[in-house]
Order: structure tokens, then C-alpha cells, then sequence
């Protein structure tokens, strides 16, 4: 018989958790800054946030709905009208968003050192196919093995 997989529990996300988990996503800020400003129709914020995808916008703003932060209203007009709007905690976390981003605007050199030495450690790494023979395969006879066809 298969093993049967075991659920793993996972307690609930305490406050930063699940502020940094809004976060994952790179247009959250600018669409909290966006709505920050008026409410916007999907396609004022798709042309506002210029390469973002409609898919994922839509998903985006559906996390943030689903979180709190936004409000999905929907005029019964034809055709319809949707506006997205910050909810007031949503209005509340523009604040503190706006500190973060100053924060990261005061240290941008030093972030940037950070990220193109990593950059650089990144790019340096061996590939896997450039990566020397593997030990397990060292064995001769070994259908890996670069000196199987040497004649000693």
C-alpha cells in the first residue's frame, strides 16, 4: 500500500508574517501607492503599472481584496464599473509602506552593493553541466564515466 501523505499543521501567520507575506508579490506597493492617490478602474492601474500582466494584476488585487486592504465595488451599469479602492486598513498601511520605501530610497547604494555581489556569486557559480564528474559515477565501467574508453 502507498504511504498516505501527512498534513502538516501550520499555526496561523502573526502580524509581520502576514504583512511580509503581502509583500511576495513586487506590484502590491505600487498598486497601494496607486489606489493611495484615487480610486482606479483595472484599466487605469493595468496602463499606470505598465508592463504588469492582466492575470496578474487581477490576481494581485483579488489577494489584496481577500487580505483586507482593498475594496472591489462594482457599479451595475452597463457596461459594468468596477473600482478598486483601499479599504480603511488599507489606507492605514500607506503610512508605513511610505517609510519602508524612504527607507529603501536612503540605503539604496548599500542594497545595491548587496544585490550585484550577489549578482556576481550568482553568475561565478559553476553550472550543472559544467560541474566536475560525479563521485558515485567514478566507478569504471560506468556508463558516466569520461575515462571508461581510456585502454588502461
Amino acid at each position: 500500500m502507498g504511504r498516505m501523505k501527512r498534513k502538516t499543521f501550520r499555526p496561523l501567520q502573526l502580524g509581520a508574517e502576514r504583512v511580509v507575506g503581502l509583500f511576495v508579490n513586487k506590484w502590491v506597493v505600487k498598486i497601494i501607492h496607486a489606489l493611495a492617490r484615487a480610486d482606479r478602474r483595472h484599466g487605469e492601474l493595468r496602463r499606470m503599472l505598465a508592463p504588469v500582466s492582466q492575470k496578474v494584476l487581477t490576481r494581485t488585487l483579488r489577494d489584496l481584496e481577500n487580505s483586507g486592504m482593498v475594496r472591489r465595488d462594482i457599479a451595475a451599469l452597463k457596461p459594468l464599473n468596477v473600482r478598486y479602492s483601499l479599504t480603511p486598513l488599507g489606507q492605514t498601511f500607506v503610512r508605513p509602506l511610505n517609510e519602508l520605501c524612504g527607507w529603501a530610497a536612503a540605503h539604496e547604494k548599500a542594497l545595491n552593493a548587496v544585490w550585484n555581489r550577489r549578482r556576481v556569486m550568482r553568475a561565478n557559480r559553476p553550472r550543472a553541466s559544467e560541474q566536475s564528474f560525479p563521485q558515485h559515477a567514478a566507478k569504471r565501467g560506468h556508463p558516466n564515466d569520461p575515462q571508461k574508453n581510456l585502454p588502461y
